[in-house]
């Protein structure tokens, strides 16, 4: 029931913005709203935008169980985010690169007013989660078609634990070592996308390869399907960048606008490369150039301005294909690893292409509009402009520091959690389990609706069925 005499000095407010209980004078309904919509769009990124990009993508056989590493990844980490990896990432300090362990389930805690933006934890705690949940996703994309599951979910908690929350806090947290020295990563160049990168690409080694002949022949087994995540993928990115001013503020605006200006330059210079070189143009391809381009503005994507994020567009189109059509087929570390969809290329090679290009292109009022402090925050271009040549040396200097710390984080600890888990379980699957794929690791198949759903009967990797029109053989 409304109370009838709002309490003094609101009572000239309209109803709707009088505090209350429910709305304590801190909140800010629209920031609030916005957060909880761009926390959705993340989400949808994953759920179910990467499960079915991943069930696309993959041979028919493994449609089931890359997207079911996605979907157990989603679910896994949202447990351990509110029972100890926010305050990990986000908590008071323990030491400069980690938060003290402790839980974000408590009322008391998430009515709270969070520790930026004008809104509760509750709503924080939510929004970090959606995108501590699609670091790990993006791992899996490295292990595809090989991994087995139950390595899959003894590695999840663990690297959420000792990978992502260091990462999270050093660059993140107002008291991590990184953010309080300068670093600029606008919404997870660094802590997202470098991160997965080389933990995907570091996982693969250790999990080894597939079987030989899917490494040789791995088509999508549906290729709309495919467009179809890729698609939320983008969307979703409105959310994903628009959603780090914590705030609906001007800076959201310039963040989303940047975001799909970088990724559409992105995917038509990537094409544009594939017909010229390829004389093909590749649906995949494209895919491949709008990821690099969502992942290279990433870090970038509220502190520059749109003639950057066209520039940004276009190195993140050219440069991650020169290394995954030329330098991958030239390095042999490169050709041993089998990361299945190339994530070392679209996220580490793009994450950290963006995270310099930030310093370069960091406008220093557009940083001021985010960060709202005194730091020196300035890319080198603007400093070399302004007279102010040694701060952008500085900025440079800090995004460098950056992608070295993730890089050496990353491959230290996924190694040691890849390590722990195979004294555990095995992190393959069985080379019998990899012929037969979703029917071996799951006792189902993506797609077995013949008939009356009855499936396929399976003899030397073949499956054939009878029906009234002839024999159909399906490899």
């Amino acid at each position: 029931m409304a109370d009838a005499t709002p309490p003094a000095p609101y009572w000239f407010l309209p109803v709707n913005l009088r505090p209350d209980d429910a709305n304590p004078i801190w909140m800010n309904k629209g920031d609030n709203a916005w957060q909880l919509t761009a926390a959705t769009m993340v989400g949808l990124q994953s759920v179910p935008g990467l499960i079915i990009l991943y069930g696309g993508a993959v041979k028919k056989k493994w449609a089931v169980n890359s997207a079911f590493m996605a979907l157990y990844a989603f679910a896994c980490v949202l447990v351990c985010w509110v029972c100890w990896g926010y305050q990990l990432s986000f908590g008071k300090k323990l030491i400069p690169i980690w938060g003290r362990v402790n839980v974000a389930l408590e009322q008391s805690y998430l009515f709270e007013h969070a520790f930026l933006g004008n809104f509760p934890n509750a709503t924080m705690v939510y929004f970090q989660f959606v995108f501590a949940a699609i670091t790990l996703i993006l791992i899996a994309g490295a292990l595809l078609g090989r991994m087995n599951f139950y390595a899959w979910m003894l590695f999840v908690p663990l690297w959420l634990t000792f990978s992502y929350t260091v990462g999270a806090y050093t660059i993140w947290s107002v008291e991590g070592w990184l953010s309080v020295k300068g670093i600029i990563d606008y919404s997870g160049g660094y802590v997202i996308h470098l991160s997965s990168g080389v933990a995907g690409f570091t996982a693969a080694y250790w999990v080894g390869p597939r079987l030989t002949k899917d490494r040789e022949r791995f088509p999508p087994n549906n290729i709309l399907l495919m467009l179809a995540g890729a698609g939320l993928l983008w969307m979703g990115w409105t959310g994903f960048n628009g959603g780090d001013p914590y705030a609906a503020n001007i800076d959201a605006s310039l963040a989303v606008i940047n975001t799909h200006v970088a990724a559409a330059t992105s995917l038509l210079t990537w094409l544009m490369l594939d017909v010229v070189f390829f004389g093909k143009a590749s649906v995949i391809g494209a895919v491949q150039g709008m990821i690099t381009g969502l992942v290279a503005i990433t870090p970038a994507a509220g502190v520059v301005q749109g003639w950057a994020a066209i520039i940004i567009g276009l190195c993140s189109g050219s440069i991650p294909w020169f290394t995954m059509m030329v330098v991958h087929k030239r390095s042999a570390l490169l050709q041993k690893v089998d990361d299945t969809m190339a994530v070392f290329h679209t996220h580490a090679i793009a994450g950290s292409l963006g995270g310099i290009l930030t310093g370069l292109f960091a406008n220093p009022y557009l940083c001021y509009l985010f960060y709202s402090a005194e730091k020196k925050y300035i890319g080198l271009f603007y400093g070399l402009h302004y007279g102010k040549a040694h701060n952008g040396f500085r900025q440079i200097g800090i995004q460098l520091l950056g992608i070295m710390f993730v890089v050496v984080l990353n491959v230290v600890v996924t190694s040691l959690v890849c390590l722990l888990v195979k004294l555990i379980v095995p992190l393959r699957m069985s080379e019998e389990d990899m012929e037969i794929g979703d029917e071996a690791a799951h006792g189902e198949e993506a797609y077995a609706i013949w008939g009356q759903g009855d499936r396929l009967e399976k003899s030397a990797g073949l499956s054939a069925y009878n029906n009234d029109k002839g024999q159909v053989e399906m490899v």
